[in-house]
């Protein structure tokens, strides 16, 4: 059997925006079908929400604060290796087609086609402008294009230029072993897209949901900050901006229809990954966007998995992390999962072994926005953790958030100084700086484990955490930092044993 794995990814894109995680108003006919063709993981989420470090983590597979690209246009470390590299290094055809986010460039890159991925094939969002005229460019960026006299062509479109081309990488391709991934940039604003779709939720109502109504008592300032906008006197109704994201997302779904057409007709061995880099507060908990936070609408993504190696109308209900499909993809493609991927292969868990050491855990991070300005609140340094029953956020510069998802699923009330959740709190915040130190987190340190609400923990100056110092020999030299490259839990022991 071939080893052809096509990953394909949009931008912006919440769960819920997709019909088969149970949202009766989208209408995304491909992705539904792809669902029930393969597993869907209904609780998978980004491990930052926002653009550049969300890919940074999926294509290289440690977190952000681990490749050094914890903001948007924030370069990938220099010896950050991406899965094209790796693979291609194996001697596995690598194509990446659409938005890339990760030369530290703007939003639409340098044009430059990165190590370890096809020449021939590269085509981000500078590459895009450069086929348009001037007129165009500007055009491309307004999301009243969308309903100027005679319309979008959908060939006009980023989204179907980009689609173009893997399809002809995949009728390049079919007789080899291939990684391919497609990344469109639609949904995210100014989301042009052709009728029906731009206006085929006009006038339409979104489904109540209690956090549309979230006063934000209880919540850190920086949600006040960012929310002081977001109310809307009715709630029920889809504001155009929120329209035109569902309408976009519904236009993506149909070019993801051509891949999967091309795939059914003459790649019976391919896999196909589906995913969004995050997801949109939509005016829940009067946020809109992405940002510093954890709440489902903007952390949870879509992920679904079809393959002639899985079985289908499989439903993973347990919580997943984009960190774990880099080490998916190498496993897939049978190359060894590099010892500082951060991440676990979720291929056991496609494969029917639900038993096989899944840890039902994801963290999720933020540092900041953009490095190139202090809009969206500057430096927000958060740490979350979330399992099935609860989930625990470290705001360091702000008030600190828990929320018990079994009993309250919309996230409305924060429970951090709850005593009846103090057992569960404490664990949680436990496992969460342990991660920390884990994964060598650079923000790490003992402001984030000096809560106000942890009593039992207090400053100090002295050595913490873990070391990959070698404990020091008598009459002899202490040794430095021994397998750097490693994740903390390799090779390590507790600071301040001799």
């Amino acid at each position: 059997m071939k080893r052809q794995f096509i990953w394909i990814m949009s931008d912006s894109t919440r769960y819920d925006m997709i019909g088969c995680y149970g949202n009766p108003v989208v209408k995304t006919p491909c992705l539904d079908a792809l669902a029930q063709e393969g597993m869907r993981f209904e609780r998978a989420y980004t491990t930052q929400p926002v653009c550049g470090p969300a890919r940074s983590a999926l294509f290289t597979g440690q977190f952000p604060h681990s490749n050094q690209s914890w903001g948007n246009c924030m370069p990938l470390g220099a010896d950050v290796l991406t899965l094209g590299q790796r693979l291609r290094d194996k001697g596995i055809s690598c194509a990446y087609i659409g938005k890339w986010h990760l030369d530290g460039g703007d939003y639409f890159g340098n044009g430059v086609c990165p190590p370890g991925w096809d020449e021939g094939y590269w085509f981000d969002m500078k590459n895009y402008l450069d086929e348009l005229t001037p007129e165009e460019r500007v055009f491309s960026r307004k999301k009243e294009s969308n309903f100027i006299p005679g319309g979008i062509k959908s060939e006009f479109t980023f989204a179907h230029r980009c689609t173009d081309r893997a399809l002809r990488y995949m009728d390049a391709h079919r007789e080899e072993d291939f990684f391919l991934t497609l990344s469109f940039d639609e949904p995210h604003d100014p989301g042009l897209c052709p009728e029906p779709y731009c206006s085929m939720y006009l006038g339409k109502t979104w489904e109540k949901n209690p956090s549309h109504y979230d006063t934000l008592e209880g919540k850190p300032l920086y949600q006040q900050l960012w929310g002081a906008g977001g109310r809307q006197e009715d709630r029920d109704k889809i504001e155009p901006m929120n329209a035109g994201l569902l309408g976009c997302n519904s236009y993506v779904d149909s070019q993801i229809g051509r891949v999967i057409a091309k795939v059914r007709s003459m790649l019976p061995d391919a896999t196909i990954l589906y995913t969004s880099d995050h997801g949109d507060g939509m005016e829940e908990h009067c946020l809109w966007a992405k940002g510093p936070t954890a709440y489902d609408g903007i952390a949870r993504v879509p992920l679904i998995i079809s393959g002639p190696m899985i079985a289908k109308g499989q439903v993973y209900d347990g919580v997943v992390s984009h960190i774990d499909l880099p080490a998916t993809v190498l496993d897939y493609m049978g190359v060894s999962v590099p010892r500082c991927f951060e991440g676990k292969s979720l291929m056991p868990l496609l494969a029917g072994e639900a038993e096989h050491g899944h840890v039902d855990e994801a963290f999720v991070e933020f540092a900041r926005y953009e490095i190139d300005h202090d809009g969206f609140g500057g430096f927000q340094p958060m740490r979350a953790i979330v399992t099935r029953d609860y989930k625990l956020q470290i705001n360091l510069l702000d008030e600190d958030e828990m929320y018990d998802l079994k009993n309250d699923p919309h996230e409305m009330r924060n429970c951090i100084l709850d005593e009846k959740h103090r057992e569960a709190r404490n664990a949680l915040h436990d496992r969460l700086i342990a991660w920390m130190n884990e994964t060598r987190d650079p923000f790490r340190g003992y402001q984030w484990q000096c809560r106000p609400w942890r009593e039992d923990k207090k400053p100090s100056w002295a050595v913490d955490g873990m070391t990959r110092q070698r404990k020091q020999e008598e009459g002899g030299y202490r040794q430095l930092d021994y397998m750097t490259g490693l994740p903390m839990r390799e090779e390590t022991r507790v600071k301040g044993e001799s």
